[in-house]
């Protein structure tokens, strides 16, 4: 187990950013463990989500921003349900990726490539585009042939096009992505 000089590193604007991002009281968490309990993803963290939230609010803004758990959640909101605060910890994990974005901690990089070829997809297309979105992601990641087998299996299928699909409300999806990109200036 690893022992962390809190006194060190505190960083106490970490704490304020992530409690005014998120809109949630970070310091409200007393440990007691039930959203790492019901996490189902725990078993392939490298930092489990009680922890995430003690190290949260001692500051320790480079251990949270760096870790794997944060890119591996898939904001089930099991951890939220189960506190027993009504903390949100699902929206602070997602508040964590924000920030980890932001600041450029880039710990899963392949995790981080397939994130931003989702959301390209969506803001390109108003929703998830998966042929474009798999170029994206091998182009990115330069795994071109990692998974070539798999598509013989699936384009006889016809479950995925060659071209994406129009949807309705594709405007106000873009604008959403605006507003995001506004307040991130």
């Amino acid at each position: 187990m690893e022992v962390i000089n809190i006194t060190h590193s505190y960083d106490p604007a970490f704490v304020a950013e992530v409690e005014a991002e998120s809109e949630q009281n970070v310091r409200l968490c007393y440990q007691c463990g039930n959203c790492t309990a019901g996490c189902p993803y725990n078993f392939a963290y490298d930092i489990p989500v009680s922890q995430i939230m003690r190290l949260s609010q001692t500051g320790q803004k480079d251990k949270v921003l760096g870790c794997k758990s944060i890119w591996i959640c898939a904001t089930c909101e099991s951890c939220t349900t189960r506190c027993p605060n009504g903390i949100d910890v699902a929206r602070i994990m997602d508040v964590l990726r924000h920030m980890a974005r932001r600041y450029n901690y880039n710990t899963v990089p392949n995790v981080r490539s397939f994130v931003d070829a989702f959301l390209d997809s969506v803001e390109k297309h108003g929703r998830v585009f998966e042929m474009g979105l798999m170029a994206n992601y091998m182009t990115k990641t330069r795994r071109f042939w990692t998974d070539a087998d798999l598509g013989r299996k699936i384009l006889p299928k016809g479950k995925i096009s060659f071209k994406p699909h129009r949807i309705q409300g594709r405007d106000e999806v873009a604008k959403i992505f605006e507003r995001y990109k506004e307040q991130q200036r």
